[in-house]
């Protein structure tokens, strides 16, 4: 068993070092102890965390299944430990403990290019123990002190980035003793997420030799996780595994978008006859895997094990069209590979760091498709502890430049990414109803928006363009600009930073308002009313075009209602423009893409929204697919349209920013979303965006409550929507943009309450146009 949320427990045991461990970077080390049970009762608890990643063994059986433990958190300040039922692997008399031990996130590289940073969180690998003999009691029947053995492994060297080398031919060999460490077990906390696992493994779908006789292998699917393989041969023959996620132009293996990580498996064989192997204490991001064998050695078998905190599938998607179904698919394959302990960008470069402005632009698609509500807790818990005393928060978290700035100095302060901090709790709010952790993370939120605010004294946020300065902001990253020769607009870091202030500060105030602090909920407000006032000044001209006139800034503004109604119908105009101008192509990067659609919905125009969407060519959610994606890509370009790769030094083809749409696909297009009124699926809001392309749609989610399913089919201009509420929860149908309403044969309004149980509502759908996009929709004047 794992603990999740349970009172920590008092330690006795001590943190100690093994004296054999050599360093970062060097041969993996143990610590063992052989000790006595006179009858085991059967009961018996495992209490185990380390400095490092562990992996531990009772009369040499594994303790437990969860991988990369004790995971990954802000380890100076909050560090996991684990609880295991142990009972059946101790026997009467003489028993024996191994902990095996290596570098792990704590002291393994960390960070790119110039300035990467080892030993993060500290130079000595550790572990602390304590066998108790029933849940719950303080008497330990073993715990970890300098009575310790420890010793050497036949792990050669492992890191997240490097991956691993194993030596079949070397046994654990006890060499050293242990010493005590100065530790704090109070910043010991129970395992708070959902444990890291393994998946179904995925077999080989295609294999070929290359000319220099290495054999690639092809496992469909890109994911996070290992290889496992099964070898025969001769002692010291060498297996040697290189990742990769893509082919290049030429269809022949690559990685060079891995930057400098190693990304690399070599196993020795101990020529004892077949011999298997899976790595311990690395993952690697990957497609395709490159092979190469060095001696007297034959690869029997090879799978893919993908790996995540994130296990069991809670919503599906399916339409008439396969590009949209395999988006869908594609988002959840990015979730699971970029979930594994935290909440990462990617899981193949020298990277795989826990970015706010991905988490808080994905926290809702990621709450519909898995179960999030202890990961997301447990990361932003690390988001508030790595949190700077004026409130900035860092870009990544658990944050290393903290403890090393002077390679990345000012890494922290972004409007759009520090916003997590509000963003992450509010979606934990509205799918499982936890009101506690909100006013948890209350003070947070707030020191993160007074610290917005003082970037410029001012509701007009002017966040400096230097990288490290203080309220540097990544704007809308990677928006699209268009032909180089003449690039299209984009928002201004200004406008960005100004509107997320606005959205953040209205959020907080709404938060303050459900837990209680009135003074917080009127100042914040306030706040709130003083920035939308200065917005519209700044940044909306006497005709209703927007400043930057660009898609990101008339999403935002449109969605969170910044635009003063008597200019509303004129800036639906210039936002229009805005998409004629791209060719009906998106023009929004990371904070701008998950606005766009549903604001395009709620100004009335759900046949543009479709036409954006459906387009296939690049920038375009289904161009990836079309072009081979199994995940989704960082770069709408990633790939270009002969089949080149982009600049390799930012190209990741597993990103799940962009796969934010999927929560518009089941929001929107399906129609379903929690009511903020009655959260945790207590009410269900449907309110379906009929794009009849897509027809028959079926949508399904296993929320907290029961399974929510929505079907809907076109025939003509008639719509059948089928749905489905589970018990204990209500629904409310808004259709007041449809007509001739009936709900199981009765005719109805266009906003009406249903039960738990399912219902067939029908209804007439008029389409809306798209654009035409030969020619500009808009000839605004100035009044």
């Amino acid at each position: 068993m794992s603990a999740s949320e349970t009172a920590p427990i008092r330690w006795s045991a001590r943190m100690v070092r093994p004296q054999a461990d050599a360093g970062v970077g060097t041969q993996a080390s143990f610590v063992a102890k052989s000790f006595t049970v006179a009858v085991p009762s059967g009961n018996e608890v495992l209490h185990i965390s380390a400095l490092g990643l562990y992996r531990a063994f009772i009369n040499g059986k594994r303790v437990g299944n969860d991988l990369l433990t004790p995971g990954w958190t802000v380890y100076d300040q909050r560090l996991s430990y684990q609880s295991y039922a142990v009972g059946d692997l101790l026997v009467a008399g003489e028993n024996r403990v191994e902990i095996w031990l290596a570098d792990g996130w704590m002291r393994s590289q960390l960070m790119w290019g110039k300035a990467p940073i080892f030993n993060t969180w500290g130079k000595d690998i550790a572990a602390i123990v304590e066998l108790r003999a029933a849940p719950g009691l303080d008497e330990a029947v073993l715990l970890t002190d300098d009575s310790w053995e420890s010793g050497t492994l036949p792990i050669l060297k492992s890191g997240i980035y490097f991956g691993e080398i194993f030596d079949a031919r070397l046994a654990p060999t006890v060499t050293a003793g242990t010493e005590v460490l100065d530790f704090d077990t109070s910043i010991l906390v129970p395992h708070e997420t959902t444990p890291v696992r393994e998946l179904e493994p995925l077999p080989v779908v295609k294999s070929w030799r290359d000319d220099e006789g290495r054999t690639v292998y092809d496992f469909g699917q890109n994911a996070g996780g290992n290889v496992a393989i099964t070898v025969k041969g001769a002692a010291g023959a060498r297996v040697i595994v290189e990742h990769g996620e893509v082919l290049d132009k030429d269809g022949q293996f690559y990685n060079g978008n891995y930057r400098t990580a190693a990304a690399r498996i070599e196993y020795i064989l101990a020529g004892t006859g077949e011999e298997h192997y899976w790595p311990y204490f690395t993952f690697q991001g990957y497609r395709y895997v490159r092979v190469t064998i060095e001696g007297d050695a034959t690869l029997s078998d090879i799978v893919s094990v993908p790996v995540s905190s994130v296990t069991e599938l809670k919503a599906g998607f399916s339409s008439a069209n396969p590009l949209v179904d395999r988006l869908f698919l594609n988002t959840v394959w990015s979730q699971r590979a970029n979930f594994i302990e935290v909440p990462t960008d990617c899981p193949q470069r020298d990277e795989r760091l826990g970015w706010t402005g991905d988490a808080q632009v994905f926290a809702g698609t990621a709450a519909y498709l898995g179960e999030v509500h202890g990961f997301f807790r447990k990361w932003v818990r690390d988001v508030m502890a790595d949190q700077r005393e004026d409130g900035a928060v860092p870009h990544v978290v658990p944050d290393p430049t903290r403890m090393y700035p002077e390679g990345y100095p000012g890494f922290y302060g972004s409007t759009g990414w520090g916003d997590a901090i509000a963003m992450v709790p509010w979606q934990l709010y509205l799918h499982y109803a936890d009101k506690a952790f909100l006013a948890e993370a209350l003070p947070a939120m707030v020191k993160w928006v007074d610290f917005v605010w003082s970037i410029s004294d001012g509701p007009i946020v002017k966040p400096p363009r230097a990288w490290g300065a203080r309220g540097f902001s990544f704007g809308d990253w990677l928006q699209p600009s268009g032909p180089s020769a003449k690039p299209l607009p984009t928002i201004g870091d200004d406008a960005a930073a100004t509107i997320y202030l606005f959205i953040t500060s209205s959020l907080v105030a709404r938060i303050a308002t459900i837990t209680g602090d009135t003074a917080t909920a009127e100042r914040l407000s306030r706040m709130a009313d003083e920035v939308k006032a200065a917005f519209a000044r700044e940044f909306i001209t006497p005709s209703g075009r927007l400043a930057y006139d660009d898609q990101t800034s008339y999403a935002l503004a449109f969605l969170h209602d910044l635009i003063p109604e008597d200019k509303r119908e004129a800036a639906k105009a210039y936002f229009k423009s805005a998409i004629v101008r791209t060719d009906g192509r998106i023009g929004t990067g990371f904070i701008g893409t998950p606005a766009l659609l549903p604001a395009l919905v709620k100004i009335g125009e759900p046949g543009i929204a479709a036409q954006v969407f459906l387009q296939e060519e690049v920038p375009g959610w289904l161009y990836q697919v079309k072009m081979g994606a199994t995940t989704i890509w960082e770069r709408w370009d990633a790939i270009q349209p002969d089949g080149s790769i982009y600049n390799p030094q930012m190209n990741s083809y597993n990103h799940y920013a962009y796969g934010a749409v999927c929560q518009w696909l089941l929001e929107g297009v399906a129609g379903f979303q929690p009511d903020p009124e009655a959260p945790g699926f207590e009410r269900i809001l449907f309110e379906p965006v009929i794009i009849p392309e897509l027809s028959p749609v079926k949508a399904h989610h296993d929320s907290p409550r029961g399974t929510i399913r929505a079907a809907w089919t076109v025939e003509g201009h008639r719509v059948r929507y089928d749905i489905e509420v589970p018990a204990g929860s209500r629904g409310v149908l808004r259709l007041d943009r449809y007509a001739d309403i009936t709900v199981n044969g009765q005719a109805v309004g266009g906003t009406s309450e249903v039960g738990p149980g399912r219902h067939t509502i029908e209804f007439t759908f008029t389409p809306v146009p798209g654009l035409a996009l030969d020619k500009v929709e808009i000839n605004a004047r100035t009044p």
